[in-house]
């Protein structure tokens, strides 16, 4: 059984959490110079912010050592190529608010925006005229916090290309293989509804051949996480149609047990084309 530190660590501890870093910093990276000369502004909006700095657990001959590395704030600051215009980095806990201003104080020059709200709050409820903005929105949940309602938001604004960090290993302690839909958890069934946006998780299970002692008939969910990545796929690829990549990074512990699935939306139909061959790139080979 996996104690809170044990999970901490897989968190923020493991070769993955770099792996993502990177993946993010490529494609900032690219896509600020892709939109060079182009007459828009750009944005970048961390939805889940944190402190700006992650810190990762590396194992040697001394045991395990911290070390403090820059996450997707700082990485988003540092840029140059073609800095962004705004970057807005949102995050519920007020200590971690703190040393974010911390880095907003170190870049006196930026347009630095720090909102201490809930990410989905925050989303949902923007009402800027996006016509002369693009962006990249980096979706980086501590599990399942991010709701279905929010994606559609986003996808509605055809301006934020979106990189998703869908919670697999957390969803999927949520559907034990062997059980009725219907018995799942009710605060479980509440919360995959929010993360699915309905009951479309249920085509996870399916009548097994067999019945129990009690002459009631058996279900069961496929073993593995693919599945549950497919239907979250397959809802991006009806909600952003083209703007859909289909390609994404699954992202491993140490174990090589799946903690995440790695996702990426185009913002605006009209980058879709350069938008998922940088990304499908960076995902193919990082």
């Amino acid at each position: 059984m996996k104690t809170k530190a044990t999970e901490n660590q897989e968190r923020y501890g493991g070769p993955w959490t770099l792996e993502k870093l990177r993946i993010l910093e490529k494609y900032l990276d690219a896509y600020t110079t892709a939109l060079k000369g182009q007459r828009f502004d750009l944005v970048y909006i961390d939805a889940f912010a944190g402190t700006g700095y992650v810190e990762p657990r590396r194992e040697d001959y001394r045991g395990f050592v911290q070390e403090f590395i820059p996450g997707s704030a700082k990485i988003a600051v540092g840029i140059e190529n073609k800095p962004f215009d705004k970057l807005v980095f949102v995050e519920r806990e007020p200590g971690r608010c703190e040393k974010l201003r911390k880095l907003e104080r170190e870049n006196p020059g930026r347009n630095i925006r720090i909102e201490n709200r809930e990410a989905n709050e925050f989303l949902v409820g923007m009402t800027e005229n996006w016509g002369n903005w693009r962006g990249v929105l980096f979706l980086d949940p501590f599990a399942t916090q991010v709701r279905w309602s929010t994606i559609e938001k986003i996808a509605g604004l055809n301006a934020l290309d979106t990189w998703i960090l869908f919670p697999t290993s957390t969803v999927s302690r949520m559907l034990p293989v062997s059980r009725k839909p219907e018995d799942v958890s009710g605060g479980w069934t509440d919360r995959l509804n929010k993360i699915y946006g309905d009951d479309s998780w249920e085509n996870l299970y399916s009548k097994n051949l067999q019945m129990n002692l009690f002459g009631d008939e058996e279900y069961e969910r496929a073993r593995g996480v693919n599945g549950l990545v497919e239907i979250y796929k397959e809802k991006l690829a009806k909600l952003f149609d083209d703007r859909f990549l289909s390609k994404s990074r699954t992202l491993k512990n140490s174990k090589k047990s799946a903690l995440f699935e790695f996702l990426f939306c185009v913002g605006n139909e009209r980058g879709i084309g350069p938008a998922k061959r940088i990304a499908k790139h960076i995902l193919e080979h990082m």
